[in-house]
């Protein structure tokens, strides 16, 4: 039987900050557009914003734990990491059963789910007087649908990733979906639900937010931490790189080979560092205070560049996630700092 500790490393602790940087993110920009002594996060609903934003963190971690664990699951079942050069997984190794890791997927996807629903519900609710008045409003029910589809393409991608007969990380497109799913979608989605929105009308599922929702420093923000997820999903795939290709998962360090791959970690830091300026553009100079984050990738991106290889590159996956989380809590203190002095 499995140990708790075998289910954490199952779980992948090293990389749930890909998961929480981009919420933190949002809600600081959120909290940023209106903040928490403004509607719908008067003094008396303080509560009710750090629920949501609870929420939105579960709905995250449970997304991606959902998904570790499928990944477990699926390249287990395939021999994909029969001889892995990382820790070892729970299928792969032997130490649980298919079906337990499987179940346990599910039951990751479901707290999800739920979680999520209890979001697009209480984000509606802040916007309206009563569940009656949002039912009445075809506008306000249009967006509960685009909320709902969101998450079902959240559960989605976060089985197919590896799951199915054609899972699209064996495609080389892991790095694409991370970047949308853990970076556009997570931080855009979490500033959104939490920024107190009112479709007044949609066309096309274009809304008007209560509010001046800012959908630009959103978008940045959501670039930037996907940059960085990538770049933690990167150096995971540079280790196995090998044993991928052996494998016969092409995922997109082995189509790029060794070298390039490296050099496309260092391009998504760079491109990080970029994506903050142009934040701190369109919010507050205060801002660049995240890049105080990007010190601690400082070292993992030069061992990336001299070559680091197979367990040594376990460190700057570790690093490389503390950094996006880093960089997500201290450009909340910068939004926080730009709205009091701004």
């Amino acid at each position: 039987m499995a140990s708790v500790r075998e289910w954490l490393e199952g779980a992948r602790i090293r990389t749930l900050s890909a998961s929480t940087a981009p919420v933190f993110a949002g809600t600081a920009t959120a909290w940023f557009a209106g903040p928490i002594t403004d509607p719908p996060f008067v003094p008396g609903q303080r509560s009710t914003a750090l629920l949501l934003l609870v929420l939105c963190l579960i709905v995250g971690l449970g997304f991606q734990i959902g998904s570790n664990f499928a990944n477990d699951y699926s390249d287990g079942m395939r021999g994909t990491d029969d001889h892995r050069i990382g820790p070892q997984r729970l299928v792969g190794s032997g130490a649980v059963a298919p079906r337990l890791v499987k179940r346990a997927a599910f039951v990751s996807f479901a707290v999800a789910c739920l979680a999520g629903l209890l979001v697009v519900g209480m984000a509606i609710s802040a916007a309206s007087n009563s569940w009656e008045e949002v039912l009445a409003n075809p506008s306000e029910l249009q967006t509960i649908v685009f909320l709902v589809l969101i998450g079902l393409a959240c559960l989605l991608a976060a089985w197919f990733y590896t799951g199915g007969r054609k899972p699209y990380g064996y495609a080389g497109l892991g790095e694409v979906f991370v970047f949308i799913f853990f970076g556009l979608v997570a931080t855009a989605g979490s500033s959104f639900v939490q920024s107190g929105l009112v479709c007044v009308a949609i066309d096309d599922f274009v809304c008007e937010i209560h509010r001046d929702f800012p959908w630009a420093a959103s978008l940045i923000i959501g670039a930037v931490m996907g940059a960085l997820a990538t770049a933690i999903l990167v150096a995971n795939n540079l280790r196995d790189l090998a044993s991928d290709a052996q494998a016969g998962k092409y995922t997109l360090p082995v189509r790029l080979g060794d070298t390039r791959t490296r050099w496309f970690y260092v391009i998504l830091i760079a491109a990080s560092i970029l994506g903050f300026v142009a934040v701190a553009w369109l919010t507050s100079w205060f801002t660049l205070l995240s890049l105080l984050g990007l010190v601690l990738i400082i070292r993992p991106a030069i061992r990336v560049i001299q070559g680091a290889t197979g367990r040594e590159l376990i460190s700057v996956l570790k690093w490389t996630g503390l950094a996006e989380l880093a960089c997500a809590i201290l450009l909340g203190v910068g939004l926080w700092i730009g709205w009091l002095y701004g």
